[in-house]
């Protein structure tokens, strides 16, 4: 029997990486936004946010990042997979903390789940945009 089991951990530099080129993509769409990612147990490792950007959002990018790892599904795949049955998405949806609409992104890496990016602040296509630049400037594609 193992007592012990190894785990990955997105590394800080990483993390770094991600919400400064999510930052970045935002504000050349003239967009200020919030950027968040989090570890594999939901823990806020990166923040970064643009100057101007929605100050409520800045707690919405941490939820949606945290969702996205914590159940490793997008958030829009979350948001999807609750639709259509009401005592499931008041059980869950409507949890502190969780959060079920488009833009959060687990990470993995080589196939191991490492953590959640997210982006808030913008539009939905915004937010999914930058997230996803976060997220190739450490060479994940979505």
């Amino acid at each position: 029997m193992r007592i012990v089991e190894t785990s990955a951990a997105l590394t800080l530099e990483a993390a770094e990486a991600i919400v400064s080129a999510a930052i970045r993509a935002g504000l050349k769409r003239g967009v200020n936004l919030n950027a968040a990612v989090v570890d594999q147990g939901g823990n806020l490792l990166a923040f970064l946010r643009a100057p101007g950007a929605f100050l409520e959002s800045i707690a919405i990018a941490q939820d949606k990042a945290r969702s996205a790892a914590g159940f490793g599904l997008s958030t829009d795949e979350l948001a999807s997979a609750l639709k259509g049955d009401d005592d499931v998405y008041n059980g869950i949806a409507l949890r502190a903390g969780v959060t079920a609409f488009g833009g959060g992104y687990p990470i993995r890496v080589e196939g191991i789940l490492v953590g959640g990016v997210d982006v808030s602040g913008g539009s939905l296509d915004d937010d999914r945009g930058a997230a996803k630049a976060g997220l190739a400037a450490i060479g994940i594609g979505i």
